[in-house]
């Protein structure tokens, strides 16, 4: 991985508090939250059906957005 993309990774870890001490990232991408780019730049579909007790979920009707800043520069910036 790019050092950008490490220093930006971090920059965020270090500016939220995270639930599942940051598994995403310390898997090496490998435990990702599986979701849906629907091209809002703040929100993500989750389709992951464990996603409605995270503290970054919103609900709206029969759907759950993902709003963590981690996880939508994972999506956006690396495509996973």
């Amino acid at each position: 991985m790019e050092k950008s993309l490490r220093e930006k990774i971090k920059k965020i870890i270090d500016d939220i508090e995270c639930p599942r001490d940051f598994e995403c990232y310390k898997s090496g991408f490998e435990y990702l939250s599986e979701i849906k780019d629907i091209g809002l730049n703040s929100f993500l579909e989750c389709v992951d059906k464990k996603a409605n007790g995270c503290v970054f979920s919103v609900s709206f009707g029969e759907s759950i957005f993902c709003r963590c800043p981690l996880r939508l520069y994972i999506a956006k910036e690396l495509k996973k």
